[in-house]
């Protein structure tokens, strides 16, 4: 067996230059980025959390500033060393870092100068990375500037607390960097866009009963659920408890109400920017902090009838190699040993998710609820066809002669092998909840009441039975208190008579 010890050795200690600004695309986003911040703060005991920006001046920057525990300048020079705690390393339960990479891969992804002051014990300490002088001196080092006086933001730091700088901000400007009022654009643009992220990736620390507070420039965030747990409509299933070599993963399925039981500002905001069908499925946290979310892990298809679904997986940081959390924490794998009893979670929400719709569904084609159309399952196919016994339409054809009567049963035939399925399959895959009945007007409605109730009274319905049935289906749900007066006055019509 070779003895090692007595081979030669050679420094490869990787060149300052090159290496850092590999650091720059591991493939942060901005929201990303700022998340990794944030991370940061909370570990160390933050209640408060100021995202400030100066966009329009002609070095604009972007600052974090917390009210957390601060760091002496001892600390401070190992936060700011790429690498500086082991992932292996147990951590706090507290404690959402990862590689000891994030606030530098984070922060070098977006800018070129990265500035961190700290206050502890009543002491201020400052570091700075900046990449043009580490490009110039190939050397693993950061200032220690004496004087803070001109940091951006100083003046917000408290008596305790941290402050990171980034400045240099070339990346976000999308190329406009002669151009300083597009620059500010372009960057307020994105900040703006990431803060659904941040609402979403932060929220279970911002509902507790001391909760976080993230600001920007001031203005407060609200935190967004995407359980809508508030919506009394929201189904909420027991939580389960699954134990792996003595550690502990928390399951909870929730099925969301239907988009007409929900506000149309909390439906869009819950989707956020993707949709809800983009939106169902998994959402993995650690420690609370949300890692990954809309995702079924392969174990099945996105689709519109179950996009109500969404599963809550709580781990501790002690499964961080399990599942694969990458620097970013911004993506995770699925353990093996996990995934049978996930599975069996899946088949069990996407009944509840189908059910919500299929309830709603079925009502426009229950042949006790007036049905304009009807459903017809056969050979593996589906197929939707305008009901001709409708009472509209059974109230027409008496009205009309004989002769006639063949071409108008062809036209409303034609009409129900015209339905336009391609587009009415893209539209419900993309935004379902878009997808609204056509308005009638007055004298459409007025026909179509009045033949309706011809029809139904002359058969021995009671006119609550006759208005339960108008009530569940289109034009007269969605037009009802119009389709409610017209029911009134013709009943009050016929009564005179």
């Amino acid at each position: 067996m070779n003895n090692i010890s007595s081979d030669r050795r050679a420094d490869v200690t990787p060149h300052a230059a090159a290496l850092i600004e590999g650091l720059r695309d591991i493939g942060y986003s901005l929201e990303t980025a700022v998340s990794d911040i944030i991370d940061n703060s909370i570990t160390a005991g933050a209640h408060r959390v100021h995202v400030l920006t100066e966009t329009y001046s002609g070095e604009p920057y972007i600052a974090i500033l917390d009210d957390g525990i601060g760091m002496s300048e001892d600390e401070l020079v190992a936060a700011m060393r790429p690498g500086s705690k082991n992932p292996l390393s147990n951590r706090e339960a507290p404690d959402l870092g990862r590689f000891g990479l994030g606030m530098k891969s984070a922060s070098f992804s977006q800018c070129r100068r990265l500035t961190v002051v700290s206050r502890k014990a009543g002491r201020t300490c400052a570091a700075i990375w900046d990449l043009d002088e580490v490009a110039t001196r190939n050397e693993w080092a950061v200032q220690l500037p004496s004087d803070t006086g001109g940091i951006p933001a100083i003046d917000r730091l408290g008596p305790v607390g941290t402050l990171v700088v980034w400045q240099k901000l070339e990346r976000l400007a999308g190329g406009y960097t002669d151009n300083p009022a597009k620059r500010a654009e372009v960057i307020n643009q994105r900040i703006s866009e990431s803060e659904w992220h941040l609402r979403l990736v932060f929220h279970r620390f911002m509902e507790t009963a001391n909760p976080l507070r993230i600001l920007l420039n001031g203005r407060i965030f609200r935190p967004l659920d995407p359980f809508a747990q508030k919506n009394p409509a929201t189904i909420a299933d027991p939580e389960e408890k699954l134990v792996i070599g003595g550690r502990q993963i928390e399951i909870q399925s929730f099925t969301l109400p239907h988009h007409k039981q929900i506000g149309k500002a909390d439906w869009d905001d819950i989707g956020g920017p993707d949709g809800h069908l983009r939106s169902q499925g998994f959402y993995l946290y650690r420690g609370k902090r949300l890692i990954l979310y809309g995702t079924w892990f392969g174990l099945c298809r996105q689709s519109e009838l179950t996009k109500l679904s969404r599963v809550r997986i709580d781990i501790p940081n002690s499964m961080d190699a399990d599942w694969k959390i990458d620097v970013k924490k911004s993506s995770a794998q699925l353990p093996p040993v996990v995934r049978d009893r996930l599975r069996k979670v899946i088949e069990r929400i996407q009944v509840g998710s189908k059910r919500t719709y299929s309830k709603r569904g079925s009502k426009l084609v229950d042949s006790e609820r007036l049905p304009m159309w009807i459903r017809i399952q056969a050979g593996g196919e589906i197929r939707y066809r305008p009901n001709i016994e409708h009472p509209i339409f059974a109230d027409f054809v008496n009205g009309i002669p004989v002769e006639l009567r063949r071409g108008f049963f062809n036209c409303i035939a034609l009409i129900g092998a015209s339905l336009p399925i391609e587009t009415l399959h893209a539209d419900m895959a993309g935004a379902a909840e878009q997808i609204v009945p056509d308005r009638v007007d007055e004298d459409t409605l007025v026909q179509a009441v009045q033949s309706i109730l011809s029809v139904l009274l002359s058969s021995g319905n009671d006119i609550q039975k006759i208005m339960s049935m108008m009530k569940d289906v289109d034009p007269f749900r969605s037009a009802w208190d119009d389709t409610r007066r017209i029911i009134e006055a013709t009943i009050k019509l016929r009564g005179k008579k």
